[in-house]
């Protein structure tokens, strides 16, 4: 009955060994295999003064009609874009000029704000595309352009107002530190009521 009972054992134990090793050595091994190659192709240093900065959400709607039967030819999109865009000066355009006998610092003109930099997200939602129809990547190209151009306009309408009167704060803050530690500022193009 011992050995029976050992026969019985060593059987389901080959058993219980085949079935492991034929699920370890045949199931399907998932093997992702992942490379980026990132290159820095250029360094530039750059002297920006961002004074503000502002959020924006669009909901943009793209609708290609092409005629009669709009079931064959109607390509429809809805695009939200969500972007944070800043706003300020390029410093690299003013000149600064100091005379150190005379303790004086000239500075300017401040140039005009202007858009910095724009950083969007783009989701697609809504996609329908017609029977012979469909988006290909120069349509995705064309709306991802229009959306930033009307994201950069709208920007230019609220932000850049908001971005010379905080420049100004900033000049006149720069202007106070200065003329605190004995020296003279003379900023170019400013008015003299100010």
């Amino acid at each position: 009955m011992a050995n029976r009972i050992s026969l019985i054992g060593a059987i389901l134990f080959i058993f219980f060994l085949g079935g492991w090793a034929s699920w370890y050595f045949f199931t399907p091994k998932s093997n992702t295999v992942e490379e980026a190659q990132v290159m820095l192709e250029r360094i530039r240093t750059v002297m920006k003064l961002v004074t503000v900065e502002g959020q924006f959400s669009e909901l943009f709607s793209n609708d290609d009609y092409q005629g009669a039967f709009s079931f064959f030819w109607e390509k429809k999109m809805l695009v939200r874009v969500t972007a944070t865009v800043s706003a300020g000066y390029d410093l690299e355009k003013v000149k600064i000029e100091t005379d150190a006998q005379n303790k004086t610092i000239k500075i300017g003109p401040l140039p005009a704000a202007t858009i910095l930099s724009i950083d969007d997200k783009v989701d697609y939602y809504d996609i329908s595309e017609g029977l012979f129809t469909s988006f290909s990547p120069q349509d995705f190209n064309r709306i991802n352009e229009r959306v930033e151009q009307i994201i950069r306009e709208k920007a230019q309408a609220s932000l850049l107002p908001s971005a010379e009167e905080q420049g100004r704060k900033t000049l006149d803050m720069l202007k106070a530190m200065i003329e605190s530690a004995g020296w003279k500022v003379e900023i170019v193009g400013e008015s003299k009521g100010r």
